[in-house]
């Protein structure tokens, strides 16, 4: 499905990764994890378009993403939640998720000014979706409530269902569970469950929270200073001397 190959990007000579590779495959759950600033974040960021790296290749089901701005990958199948929650937060959650389907409405500014039947009906088959995946997530009681006054775990899962909206193939989940309590993550990894095993989603998930990592991914990717140190299963990598060492640190130092 995602194919990375000696990927390296730097920044005023820092090197955020340094010939990165690795492959996801098709409804998998494949998890970054690393200390802060090992270059998890700007896998996203180069994947979805918003950086351009220094070396490398991108594939997703392969094609060539590096050459395409950010909403022409969003069109090829690809949709992300960010770190940082980053909801519309004077809008409601239903019109949160409505605007993760403009990719495929067609209606456009001048049909909708003229009151076309097909931009009605356009609107009204989106609203129906929107509705649908506010469900999904669990969100089907709060529609119309603004999205700023959510509980920190609602507008996670409210980024989820906008990122639905635009009918991914790869979901990219940054962070998902940041922030919440543990009743809050057990519900937020049961979605991303249901999403591969019901919706036959590919994930990519990036997150520190290890009860999520080790309890839903198929494997998991170790980064340390923009590098590959181990990959494995959850239980291989939670076994790896290497990775002890990148997070508990060596017993000499």
């Amino acid at each position: 499905m995602l194919g990375v190959e000696g990927l390296s990007i730097s920044f005023g000579g820092l090197a955020a990764l340094s010939a990165l590779s690795f492959e996801v495959a098709e409804r998998e759950i494949f998890a970054l994890i690393g200390p802060n600033g090992a270059g998890k974040s700007t896998v996203f960021n180069v994947v979805t378009g918003l950086y351009r790296p220094s070396a490398g290749r991108v594939r997703f089901r392969g094609q060539d993403l590096l050459r395409l701005p950010p909403h022409r990958i969003a069109r090829r199948g690809i949709a992300r939640t960010f770190q940082n929650t980053e909801v519309f937060r004077q809008l409601s959650a239903l019109d949160n998720v409505l605007i993760g389907r403009h990719a495929h409405l067609r209606g456009g500014l001048v049909r909708g000014a003229l009151g076309l039947p097909s931009v009605w009906r356009e609107e009204a088959g989106a609203r129906a979706v929107a509705r649908a995946l506010l469900e999904r997530v669990g969100l089907a009681e709060v529609a119309g409530v603004e999205a700023g006054s959510l509980p920190l775990g609602s507008q996670k899962r409210l980024e989820i269902a906008r990122a639905l909206a635009a009918e991914p193939r790869l979901l990219l989940l940054d962070e998902p569970a940041g922030g919440l309590n543990p009743t809050e993550t057990q519900a937020v990894m049961e979605l991303i469950r249901r999403l591969r095993d019901e919706g036959g989603l590919t994930v990519l998930v990036v997150e520190h929270d290890m009860e999520l990592v080790m309890g839903i991914s198929d494997r998991v990717l170790v980064l340390n200073y923009g590098r590959r140190i181990a990959s494995g299963s959850p239980r291989e990598i939670a076994a790896d001397p290497a990775v002890i060492e990148a997070y508990l640190g060596s017993e000499e130092a």
